[in-house]
């Protein structure tokens, strides 16, 4: 709570956790939160390798107010979050040795109103299967480029959720830069949390994923591969190939004995 803080100090903070939240009651003063995630080591930090990226993402509430959310790297402020902004999550990535907080100020009011500046936070290593972050990360040009062979093969291996399934729906959210798939799931291969649960046509299991909205995802016919990420509680997509394409890869690389992982192909 900003009551407990005096006029012009700054609190200083770490975050550890992969993810969580932060929640400032009326906002006095500012808060700097050093970005300092507990992660394990990925196979990018191997000798010869590129050097690992950390990604953090940021999500405002739908009653953030009272304070501005800034990016310091180097002693350089970015503007995040403006006072009010929309619940669009933010998200931006910097090498380890990069000095990098986030500084939560607090905006001049002239009325002691109730105000709460708060947002849910996700750190984590770079996604080695080339995720596609939501649609405020417009520098991540290659979300809506269709996944290689390479990639459809350590997505079915390393995704949060991978769901054989037809699309049902497609509706966009102009406001968010967001489109809904709406998927009617035949199979469900992996999922980490109980994104698709029954309740759909023909008693089938049925959930939505979100893409970005700039990728023009289309309602069509056939059977699909979806796969992807969980994002604040949200199923994104990575790969999503027709099944038929994923079972001639698969097997593909089966032959070749270049297959990371073994999966279920009928």
């Amino acid at each position: 709570s900003g009551l407990s803080q005096e006029a012009g100090s700054v609190e200083q903070l770490s975050l550890h956790c992969a993810e969580g939240s932060l929640e400032w009651l009326y906002p006095t003063g500012a808060l700097r939160l050093r970005l300092a995630p507990r992660l394990p080591p990925t196979s990018a930090a191997v000798k010869g390798g590129s050097p690992p990226h950390v990604t953090a993402c940021i999500k405002p509430t739908g009653t953030f107010r009272g304070a501005q959310l800034y990016l310091e790297r180097e002693g350089v402020l970015e503007l995040l979050l403006p006072e009010a902004p929309r619940p669009r999550a933010r998200c931006f990535s910097w090498l380890p040795q990069e000095k990098v907080a986030l500084f939560l100020q607090a905006t001049p009011h002239p009325d002691i109103s109730r105000r709460i500046a708060a947002f849910r936070y996700e750190l984590r290593g770079d996604w080695l299967a080339r995720p596609a972050l939501p649609a405020a990360s417009p520098s991540f040009e290659g979300a809506c480029r269709p996944c290689n062979d390479t990639e459809i093969l350590m997505a079915i291996c390393t995704s949060d959720f991978v769901i054989r399934g037809s699309i049902r729906s497609v509706s966009n959210d102009a406001e968010l830069q967001e489109s809904i798939i709406g998927v009617s799931a035949t199979r469900i291969h992996r999922q980490k949390f109980p994104l698709f649960q029954a309740g759909g046509r023909g008693g089938r299991p049925a959930g939505s994923i979100r893409t970005p909205l700039r990728c023009g995802v289309k309602p069509g016919p056939g059977t699909f591969l979806f796969t992807g990420w969980l994002h604040f509680g949200e199923a994104w997509l990575s790969c999503a190939p027709r099944y038929r394409d994923f079972q001639r890869i698969y097997e593909g690389a089966q032959r070749t004995r270049q297959n990371p992982c073994e999966f279920p192909v009928d």
